[in-house]
């Protein structure tokens, strides 16, 4: 299902997104009405819509329109803010962003642990969720073409930073341990954040030698990882199913 403002979308509307691909969004899961982070979801797309628009965004029409197509079981809906009168001559002219809201089904079952190949990229803007994701799927296409699920993006430092559309976290000790690295800010990773008092940040040059990671998202919350490389991690690490299920405990906020 899309919804452009509210109504039905055209295909001229799309088109303007797909051709232009100039915009922001963001992705949460919504369940019989309540999302995990929902202020925080919308502080993203407040944040970026003035990053890339100079534009304010009321968070009440964007939970107005998500609340539209909600159902009773639970769903993805990812809502991006664009603008369709963006002139690709004159960027720098004021255009009034607006918001296209789509969904998908949730992915419920139990997804095997994860197998990544360090790859050295480094996404635009990456503090912004931003539309552009040429490079991230160009990378994880050459992951899985050589016979991984996914990729983990190093920075010119040699410093792991986030994969395709996650973030990652390790584990040393009892410790976890998130990557200093440059990195879009995810909402999962923010309220795992919030949750632990023996997390530590610093830069991660060696990603194998930790004993077990994690990647987190809001379409999988905190998924398991079993290989970096040639390198097996332990995916059933006990701190890791403590994490999952300190996730799926955090309540979520009315729409």
């Amino acid at each position: 299902m899309m919804e452009f403002d509210g109504r039905a979308v055209t295909p001229d509307e799309l088109a303007r997104l797909a051709l232009v691909n100039y915009g922001h969004f963001t992705t949460m899961r919504v369940d019989r009405g309540r999302v995990r982070g929902l202020s925080l979801h919308l502080e993203r797309l407040v944040r970026d819509c003035r990053a890339l628009f100079d534009a304010d965004l009321d968070p009440a029409t964007v939970r107005r329109l998500v609340r539209r197509v909600r159902g009773d079981s639970p769903i993805m809906v990812r809502v991006t803010v664009f603008a369709p009168d963006l002139d690709l001559g004159r960027p720098a002219r004021f255009v009034e962003p607006r918001l296209l809201v789509s969904t998908r089904p949730v992915q419920d079952h139990d997804l095997p642990p994860l197998r990544l190949q360090t790859s050295g990229y480094e996404r635009d803007r990456p503090r912004v969720k931003h539309v552009g994701l040429f490079g991230a799927m160009e990378q994880r296409r050459k992951a899985q073409r050589n016979g991984f699920d996914d990729v983990l993006f190093v920075d010119r430092h040699g410093n792991v930073s986030e994969g395709a559309t996650w973030n990652i976290g390790f584990i040393e000790g009892e410790s976890v341990v998130w990557p200093a690295a440059e990195q879009l800010p995810g909402v999962t990773m923010a309220l795992l954040k919030g949750l632990s008092q023996t997390a530590m940040v610093r830069p991660i040059a060696e990603p194998a030698s930790m004993s077990a990671a994690f990647v987190t998202n809001a379409a999988v919350g905190v998924r398991p990882v079993g290989q970096i490389d040639d390198t097996a991690l332990a995916s059933d690490a006990a701190i890791i199913g403590e994490l999952q299920a300190a996730y799926l405990a955090i309540p979520g906020e009315e729409l």
